[in-house]
């Protein structure tokens, strides 16, 4: 995305070749920017901003317990606790979303 490229130029790190061209380094998943001269026209992006949720969905939900597990057990492993509805796990792992 554009705005993983949203780097100041004092902190790009390098991530091409010397001469790489606009293709090749957008092909390695790049970013390319030759108008600050003396730094590396090709860097890395900026990491992903990812946050955790605990899906709303109960026919999503992945498993993180055992029967009987407590609500405070659930969330001590860092897991999501919701007591319903029936035949779906209660205990169940965070979703990992883009912001």
């Amino acid at each position: 995305a554009r705005c993983q490229c949203k780097v100041a130029p004092k902190e790009r790190r390098n991530c091409g070749h010397t001469g790489i061209s606009a293709v090749e380094c957008r092909k390695a998943g790049c970013c390319f920017d030759a108008s600050v001269p003396g730094l590396p026209r090709c860097f890395a992006p900026k990491a992903k901003k990812v946050r955790k949720i605990c899906p709303n969905n109960p026919e999503t939900r992945i498993n993180c317990g055992f029967p009987g597990i407590t609500a405070k057990e659930c969330e001590r492993k860092g897991c999501c606790f919701r007591a319903y509805p029936a035949g779906v796990p209660w205990c169940f792992h965070r979703r990992v979303v883009e912001q």
